[in-house]
């Protein structure tokens, strides 16, 4: 831990503040990331078999065993699949923004993911500009006493922003890319469970069950 602290504090020493604030979006980018598994974990993002099982129950027709299962489900969508229970084909709309509310609360931290894997790359770009400018401004002042050494070393020195920047952004990238992939899969399978219940393929074996709570009318 003391050596890994040692190379940080060497690094923006040698970066300057450019390296310092990738650094710091470093930092904010992996608590935003652990905050998001740990969301998607509570919610149980992808993890709707009981949830399932009440959706093709109820496309069966079997109203009972729909739900049965939905009471076993822990989805964040099982409130949505509830109303859509007691819904009429005129409350798709409804229902729609219903989940796109709970998908919205979900996706909370991906704007900020985004710039950080857009503006990493850009600022350590900034900050290579910023210390060539310093190098040729080295060698200007050195005259007819040029030293190969001056400018390699200046020169190395302001390509490491860009490679903090480059190593910020990567990772950045592809955890959001990651997100944003479960997201859509969790899109799909709203879209498939609403449509499924307010038009299914089956006759339904009791009477179509009310809504005895008003979770329509209060949502």
């Amino acid at each position: 831990m003391t050596g890994m602290l040692d190379t940080v504090r060497e690094l923006a020493a040698l970066g300057g503040p450019v390296v310092l604030v990738l650094m710091l979006a470093s930092v904010v980018t992996l608590a935003t990331a652990l905050y998001k598994l740990w969301q998607f974990s509570v919610a149980g993002v992808g993890r709707h078999h009981a949830l399932s099982r009440a959706v093709t129950a109820w496309d069966a027709g079997d109203r009972a065993e729909a739900l049965g299962e939905l009471a076993q489900s822990k989805s964040y969508l099982a409130p949505v699949v509830r109303m859509a229970f007691s819904a009429t084909p005129n409350d798709s709309k409804r229902l729609r923004a219903e989940a796109e509310t709970r998908f919205a609360r979900l996706e909370s931290g991906f704007r900020l993911l985004d710039s950080v894997a857009q503006l990493a790359p850009l600022l350590g770009l900034f900050g290579t500009v910023l210390g060539m400018i310093e190098a040729f401004q080295a060698l200007q002042s050195a005259g007819s006493q040029v030293d190969p050494s001056l400018l390699a070393g200046g020169i190395w020195v302001a390509l490491m922003t860009t490679a903090v920047g480059l190593a910020v952004a990567m990772p950045t990238s592809l955890v959001l890319s990651w997100f944003e992939g479960r997201m859509d899969a969790e899109r799909v399978m709203a879209e498939r469970a609403i449509s499924t219940i307010l038009s299914p393929s089956g006759r339904p074996s009791a009477a179509p069950v009310a809504d005895p709570v008003g979770t329509l009318s209060r949502a």
